[in-house]
């Protein structure tokens, strides 16, 4: 017969030995026909186990979520606004230049209006006012062609906006007033009262139309 004392003892060495057993394992108190009691972490179904100790079971860490990606920011619109004239000969350029449609829109408003037959005092031709010599020198062969001029005009804005290091109101002030009077103000707009006047007049124009 197992007395207090001894089975306190049998306690203390159970304890001991758990902290040796594998992570996981429970202990089960075994009594046997003559009384006899022992202890085991095996479990056998069909004998008298009473399970005396539960050990913890081990916390499994909850898989990583992955967060979704930060969507990009937002970037300047570079389409007008419908029903524009001329819109699908603007966004060919447009794209075929990496312009916004909503500048050349701008530059075509102040320098005709939008008329393709206009022709200025110093002999600047068609939607966006190219020169003879000028449209020549971009491969237009007929600047009174809406879609020729838009793109001889788009290409040259882009050539100037490229000079210029994409600095929009000098490339703008070049636009109207010739690269050479930029040049030769240091790079600046030049002190001609067209010029002062157009280069604010196309900016707030495409600001307009991108607010759209």
């Amino acid at each position: 017969m197992i007395t207090t004392k001894r089975l306190a003892l049998f306690y203390l060495s159970l304890l001991v030995g758990v902290a040796t057993l594998p992570a996981r394992a429970d202990v089960y108190k075994v009594v046997a026909a003559d009384g006899s009691v022992t202890f085991t972490n095996v479990y056998r179904p069909g004998r008298g186990y009473v399970r005396i100790l539960r050990t913890p079971k081990a916390k499994v860490a909850a898989p990583a979520v992955a967060r979704a990606p930060r969507p990009p920011a937002a970037q300047p619109a570079t389409r007008a606004p419908a029903g524009l004239p001329y819109a699908s000969q603007v966004a060919a350029a447009a794209a075929a230049h990496q312009l916004p449609e909503a500048l050349l829109h701008a530059v075509i408003r102040t320098e005709s209006n939008y008329n393709p037959v206009a022709i200025s005092g110093r002999g600047a031709i068609g939607l966006m006012q190219l020169m003879p010599d000028t449209a020549r020198e971009l491969g237009v062969s007929d600047p009174w062609d809406p879609a020729a001029n838009i793109h001889g005009g788009a290409r040259y804005l882009k050539h100037l906006l490229q000079m210029f290091d994409n600095d929009l109101q000098l490339a703008l002030a070049a636009y109207n007033a010739g690269p050479g009077a930029v040049l030769r103000q240091g790079r600046a707009i030049p002190p001609y009262a067209e010029t002062r006047q157009y280069v604010p007049r196309v900016i707030e124009r495409f600001r307009h139309l991108q607010n759209k």
